[in-house]
C-alpha cells in the first residue's frame, strides 16, 4: 500500500501532492512541501497510509475524535 500526501487548505479541500511506495520517501516529500508552504495561508501537509487513493481521501476528510484518556498540556 503507499503514501499519499495532501496539502490540506481552508475548508479541509484536500489537494493530492503525490504519493510514494515507503515511508522514508513519503516523509522526505511531505517535509519539502512543508517548507514550501506559506505560513499565513492555513495549509497543512498531511501523509496517509491507504490502499487507494479514495480511502486516503475518506480518512483525512473525517473528523478526529480526541481521547479524554489522552488528555494533557496539549489541550
Amino acid at each position: 500500500m503507499p503514501y499519499y500526501i495532501y496539502k490540506i487548505g481552508p475548508l479541509n479541500i484536500l489537494e493530492k501532492q503525490g504519493q510514494a511506495e515507503s515511508f522514508k520517501e513519503a516523509k522526505a516529500a511531505a517535509n519539502e512541501l512543508r517548507k514550501q508552504l506559506n505560513p499565513n495561508a492555513g495549509q497543512t501537509i498531511k501523509m496517509i497510509f491507504a490502499e487507494n487513493e479514495l480511502q486516503a481521501e475518506d480518512t483525512l476528510s473525517q473528523p478526529r475524535e480526541l481521547d479524554p484518556s489522552l488528555a494533557g498540556d496539549d489541550y
